[in-house]
């Protein structure tokens, strides 16, 4: 089974977390097993940008990106050549690794506002 290793899954700074991967699987299901933070306001149905993560190894292994994606990829900020909608993006047969955005790890906590209490609590 590949693996993806998620930088920065509860937010910066935090440690990198591995995780085995079934082929197939998005990015972003991945990302919800293990509980990494990443965005996803629409549910994964390619309507928003809030699953934007950089594949920083095995970008080349998850196939083209569609217009669609491309698309809604517009919407995202910082977008770089490794970019890639979480949602969108299938794991094959390589590693990964894989870092969340701000503006993903941002999306979470708005989606998830109990867990930015309980953060900002900590600080």
């Amino acid at each position: 089974m590949p693996k993806i290793t998620f930088k920065n899954p509860h937010g910066k700074g935090s440690l990198p977390m591995v995780v085995e991967a079934k082929r197939g699987e998005s990015i972003l299901d991945a990302a919800e097993e293990c509980h990494a933070r990443v965005g996803h306001a629409c549910g994964g149905n390619l309507a928003c940008s809030t699953c934007h993560v950089y594949v920083e190894q095995g970008l080349d292994s998850l196939g083209e990106i569609a217009d669609k994606e491309n698309d809604i990829m517009d919407k995202a900020f910082d977008v770089r050549p490794e970019s890639r909608l979480g949602c969108q993006a299938k794991v094959a047969d390589e590693d990964l690794i894989v870092e969340i955005t701000d503006e993903s790890l941002r999306a979470w906590l708005d989606e998830n506002p109990e867990e930015r209490k309980k953060l900002q609590k900590a600080l």
